[in-house]
């Protein structure tokens, strides 16, 4: 598993799992995550959206949850798309989005900071792994949807290459968020550490899940 390196209060916990750890789609993989956190993760269907699950308001369907309670992880999964963990300084809450092209273009992390209710110079983000910037090649309807052109390279007649992490930090700091950390992996490329639809088109999945204790 990998653990962000962020400089979060101590009271904050997060981690993503890789292929080592097994399919987070089946019971095993999930069964083994469970060994490492305080109670059963909760997980949301995903669905390439924005909707955030809260406290209050918990939901069945949405890619980004937040919460202030101790000891519930929050939990989504991943194989491509990037996870996206933010926490605010004093260790009082925690999110975690999904974040794929279409999470992006949607808004997902404006939602899920929107729904932390904290100013946005006491939050700090770190960006989990994803598919890289120089294999992750799309199509017009892709480039069409980011106003962030300086995060693709052309690859030819009608493809560019997308870098999510360019898009992400770009999101982040518009909302004010300064302290952004990760990047750098590529879920495609490293094929013995990461689970990739893209590569391998199955269903298999890491996990992304984050905690208060």
């Amino acid at each position: 598993m990998i653990e962000p390196d962020w400089p979060a209060p101590a009271r904050v916990r997060a981690l993503v799992t890789t292929r080592d750890m097994g399919d987070m789609g089946g019971d095993a993989g999930r069964q083994a995550l469970h060994a490492l956190l305080p109670s059963e993760a909760r997980w949301t269907r995903q669905v390439h959206g924005i909707a955030v699950s809260t406290d209050k308001h918990p939901l069945e369907v949405a890619d980004a949850a937040v919460t202030m309670r101790k000891g519930e992880p929050r939990a989504i999964t991943v194989a491509d798309c990037m996870p996206v963990f933010l926490a605010d300084d004093a260790g009082t809450m925690v999110g975690v989005a999904h974040a794929g092209w279409r999470g992006l273009a949607g808004g997902v992390l404006e939602a899920t900071v929107v729904a932390m209710r904290t100013s946005q110079n006491h939050l700090m983000a770190w960006l989990g792994p994803a598919i890289g910037p120089a294999v992750y090649e799309i199509g017009k309807d892709v480039f069409a949807s980011f106003p962030e052109k300086t995060a693709f390279a052309p690859n030819g007649p009608g493809h560019w290459l997308l870098d999510l992490y360019a898009v992400a930090r770009s999101r982040l700091q518009n909302l004010g968020i300064r302290r952004i950390y990760g990047g750098g992996f590529c879920t495609y490329s490293q094929a013995d550490r990461f689970y990739s639809y893209r590569r391998d088109r199955t269903g298999a999945r890491m996990a992304a899940a984050i905690w208060l204790t």
